[in-house]
């Protein structure tokens, strides 16, 4: 049984992370979050400690090393842009780091966090859960046993709507949050690149708080990409059946159908993890320079391939 630490435990994502601790056979020593709205606790790890200050967290981590009680990982569920300074929290605390997608907002963030990682001799484990989904691995199965040289023509569209209180939030600033691009896109460039092949050329069309669009040439594929969490871009057929996200990836045509266990992936990543097969640094190198990219280009609208939700 391992240890654990989490910072960030408030938060929407917190409770796959959890989870994740629980099904794995693992316990939770000590959380932390600003905020104390964390009676979801009380279903997984009710004695673990809490606390809503970091520096009482610190001080109550320094006491249990010093007591013998090793927390081998801290898991990271905080918001995007205090990812890195947590990382270096956990790893010099003695402690191997699991830190939710975006891992940083910027590549030079990486390259510091490097340093960290051999200073400390512990490891930093990003959660790329859509590299764990079997249709996604069948996927990669398929295009490594394909033609080497094709080029394939793939759309990628990811509407999943939010009301006023994301532009109050963190989220919705874009400094913290690295915009929508980075916020609810960057697990989808990890899936394609990691499937075919680094970017060779990344274009915006659209760049605005709520919605982005692009055109990413890969190795071997063709992207036109469009994200938003505008309720408004969601299809009427769909939106006519009451929902609210609108979810699709056709290659050639073909909709890669992943929507079924999309939320059970964290434990599948926990259970890498423990198996000493994680995701780690370079792994999140290519998603997170395509987001900066995005995040740092001017978009030029309605010129050349772009996406046909670009209106």
């Amino acid at each position: 049984m391992k240890n654990f630490g989490l910072i960030g435990a408030a938060g929407f994502i917190a409770v796959r992370h959890l989870r994740a601790i629980k099904e794995t056979g693992n316990n939770l020593l000590a959380a932390l979050d600003k905020f104390d709205s964390v009676g979801i606790m009380d279903s997984y790890f009710p004695n673990a400690d809490f606390f809503v200050e970091f520096e009482r967290f610190d001080r109550h981590f320094d006491k249990l090393k010093r007591q013998g009680q090793k927390i081998d990982y801290v898991s990271i569920c905080t918001p995007n842009y205090l990812h890195d300074s947590h990382i270096r929290f956990a790893l010099r605390q003695g402690a191997d780091a699991i830190c939710e997608k975006p891992l940083v907002l910027n590549p030079w963030n990486i390259d510091a966090l490097g340093v960290i990682e051999k200073e400390t001799g512990h490891k930093i484990n990003n959660i790329l859960q859509l590299r764990l989904h079997p249709t996604i691995i069948a996927l990669k199965e398929e295009i490594e046993n394909g033609p080497k040289d094709k080029i394939y023509d793939i759309d990628l569209t990811y509407i999943t709507s939010r009301g006023n209180w994301y532009y109050t939030s963190w989220k919705g600033d874009v400094n913290k949050s690295g915009g929508i691009a980075t916020n609810i896109g960057v697990h989808f460039y990890d899936m394609l690149t990691w499937i075919f092949g680094e970017v060779q050329q990344n274009t915006v069309h659209v760049l605005e708080a709520n919605k982005a669009a692009g055109f990413l040439q890969l190795k071997n594929a063709r992207v036109r990409w469009f994200l938003s969490i505008d309720y408004n871009d969601i299809p009427q057929d769909v939106r006519e059946r009451g929902a609210r996200t609108f979810r699709s990836i056709t290659v050639e045509g073909r909709e890669i159908e992943f929507s079924d266990g999309f939320t059970d992936l964290h434990t599948a990543s926990y259970r890498h993890i423990l198996e000493g097969k994680g995701f780690g640094l370079e792994c999140a190198r290519q998603s997170i320079q395509t987001v900066y990219d995005i995040r740092n280009s001017k978009p030029i609208g309605k010129v050349g391939d772009y996406h046909p939700f670009v209106k």
